[in-house]
């Protein structure tokens, strides 16, 4: 008679190992090439505000021209005067643009600036 023998093939003996793990939670994920900077100290709202004004001081006046056309405007319309409402909110309109302007030039500005 046959004798139906079987042979383990090199499939059945290995013992399959985890390969490596591909993230560990414990640190922060290596991106090559990336070198985050090192904070100094983290800015409070005030300081971060202060900063950010000292370098683009267009935008908050555009921002306080908004707001000012705004509720001047709204103001006028409340109290039924429609041909001074009707251009505060024009006004209005212009200081977004205005604010819209001064912070597309400010970005240019920053992308155009040498590192330091």
């Amino acid at each position: 008679m046959a004798e139906a023998t079987t042979t383990a093939g090199p499939e059945q003996t290995r013992k399959t190992s985890p390969g490596p793990v591909p993230f560990d939670f414990s640190q922060p994920p290596i991106i090559e090439g990336f070198n985050p900077l090192p904070r100094l100290k983290d800015e409070t709202f005030k300081e971060k505000f202060i900063r950010k004004t000292k370098e683009n001081p267009f935008v908050p006046i555009g921002c306080l021209g908004t707001a000012g056309a705004l509720i001047y405007g709204l103001r006028a319309f409340h109290q039924g005067k429609t041909r001074q409402s009707q251009l505060l909110m024009r006004g209005r309109i212009l200081a977004q643009g205005f604010t819209v302007v001064a912070i597309v030039v400010g970005v240019f500005a920053t992308a155009l600036k040498p590192k330091q």
